[in-house]
């Protein structure tokens, strides 16, 4: 059984987190997530309606609480009677685990704070890896990122990946464009048993969720520790997001695709062509006419060519970005050098 008073105790640290970087997002994303947001905390299904009135109180409230918090610090974990540091994951997964709780607290991007307490539902051993599986969570954040990888511990969150998923089905649905996702939407029976149709779709896009961590964790261990220290360095910056996508790209081209293609999962396929973001696209157009070729014939063949091909472009460009960075050369220097090198 989850405890109140930890569930509490990580809740905060997530309003503070909240507090200091909820305003990162554009007014639609924001919005959006809100609403979300209040369907998690207050327990809505996600084929029931949500009370417009309520709801917009309720994010008056929060937004006041955040305005209180905005200056203070990240609270220890307490755990029987002893304190943890709340970056301490792995510290405090060890008292957790046995009781069937998993925690994590650690960084995404542009160095913004994520915390999350939640039910074990499974754990595993991938390639080496270990994959922590959740379930049902009592605290988190509005980000709520659906994975993440600390060390060699890879985390996957099932109801944030039900929750994004819904989320893009639902942006779907709002225009229903004839399009990659209306691919991937079509393998699933959303039109008669949404949360059938949902649990089912969260059950193949977590085993792809696995595969894109264990694919940073494959491209981390090739480019090298300093990878993260320079990231650090250059946060809220665009080189910043620009070298999220090109990792992203490198990570998915030695592990994500190659699986994809190699199980024949088109649904993913089409689902992962529908949401690439607009950073990705940029950087790699490829991608994308190579899709809309592999939509004409299936033909696995042109795809896994261009897959390798992707690999080492991706390996190539972030050594050569390293390499500047070792030199210290100007965040213009370094982001004129991946435009330069779209693929």
């Amino acid at each position: 059984m989850l405890s109140n008073s930890l569930c509490a105790s990580v809740q905060h640290n997530c309003n503070i987190a909240d507090a200091k970087h909820a305003s990162n997002y554009t007014l639609c994303t924001y919005l959006m997530k809100m609403r979300e947001y209040y369907r998690w905390e207050k327990g809505y299904s996600y084929s029931k309606p949500l009370p417009k009135e309520e709801v917009g109180e309720w994010v008056a409230k929060r937004e006041g609480l955040w305005e209180r918090l905005e200056e203070e610090t990240f609270s220890p974990i307490e755990i029987d009677g002893k304190s943890f540091d709340p970056f301490e994951t792995d510290k405090i997964n060890a008292a957790l685990l046995e009781k069937g709780m998993v925690y994590s607290g650690g960084l995404g991007q542009r160095a913004v704070p994520h915390f999350f307490l939640g039910r074990l539902d499974t754990t595993q051993r991938f390639e080496g890896f270990q994959v922590i599986i959740t379930s049902e969570e009592c605290a988190r954040d509005l980000g709520a990122p659906p994975a993440m990888t600390l060390g060699n511990t890879i985390f996957i969150r099932k109801e944030s990946v039900r929750r994004m998923l819904w989320e893009k089905v639902q942006e779907w649905q709002w225009h229903k464009h004839e399009n990659a996702m209306a691919r991937a939407v079509a393998y699933y029976d959303f039109d008669n048993n949404l949360e059938r149709a949902l649990n089912h779709m969260t059950d193949i896009e977590t085993e792809v969720m696995v595969l894109h961590e264990i694919g940073e964790i494959k491209a981390t261990n090739l480019i090298g520790s300093e990878w993260k220290e320079f990231l650090l360095n250059i946060s809220n910056s665009r080189a910043e997001l620009m070298l999220r996508a090109v990792k992203d790209l490198f990570a998915d081209s030695i592990s994500t695709l190659p699986t994809l293609m190699e199980n024949r999962n088109e649904a993913s396929i089409h689902f992962y062509a529908g949401n690439i973001s607009a950073m990705r696209k940029e950087l790699c157009p490829s991608f994308m006419a190579n899709y809309e070729q592999w939509l004409k014939t299936y033909n696995y063949d042109t795809f896994n060519n261009w897959i390798i091909k992707n690999s080492t472009h991706w390996q190539l460009l972030i050594e050569q970005v390293l390499a500047l960075y070792k030199d210290r050369s100007s965040l213009t220097e370094i982001e004129q050098l991946i435009e330069a090198n779209r693929l």
